[in-house]
């Protein structure tokens, strides 16, 4: 069980590392966008288009990676009152109810990624990109969410039978900010 728990953090890591590579390749976009604008006269007229494209998927890709680092918001007022096995008991119980939601969206998600395959659908724009190739990211990266779900599910249930030798295991931090 810890080697699968290590295995989906490294993937959620992974994946996250590319969500930052999508994240400068934007920056790069608008900056060259800029570039062209000004001293050129001149437009790459993709900018706009690829910088969504590129938002969408840095922010499904980043999803797992932030669940791992816990780093969405949180409401903790419940963990403010339970402590200890009560707090383990409640996380595992919470991780679960998200891995569900996980599996509904990365299968609603799926859902519009394969009709825009099926039906080779492409953008308005004058690149005319088939609508699958951006929209992969959002099942890709719900399933990469669903897949961390799953291992902080793990994470608690270890934690429950005190068995964490060799994990890595984050808290909660109770300042705002990192």
């Amino acid at each position: 069980m810890k080697q699968l728990i290590k295995i989906i953090d490294g993937v959620s890591t992974f994946v996250g590392g590319a969500a930052g590579v999508m994240l400068c390749l934007g920056l790069l976009l608008t900056c060259g966008e800029i570039l062209l604008r000004t001293a050129f006269d001149r437009t790459l007229y993709i900018t706009d288009e690829y910088s969504g494209y590129l938002m969408c998927g840095l922010t499904f890709c980043a999803l797992g990676y932030t669940l791992k680092e816990k780093g969405h918001i949180r409401m903790t007022l419940i963990h403010g009152i339970v402590k200890n096995r009560k707090r383990a008991v409640l996380d595992a119980f919470c991780f679960f109810l998200g891995f569900l939601f996980s599996i509904f969206i990365t299968f609603h998600t799926w859902g519009l990624f394969y009709d825009s395959v099926a039906t080779k659908s492409q953008s308005m724009q004058i690149s005319s990109t088939f609508l699958a190739i951006p929209q992969f990211f959002m099942p890709f990266g719900a399933f990469i969410m669903t897949l961390q779900f799953f291992s902080e599910f793990l994470k608690s249930i270890l934690l429950l039978k005190g068995d964490t030798a060799g994990l890595v295991l984050r808290e909660e931090i109770q300042d705002l900010g990192r």
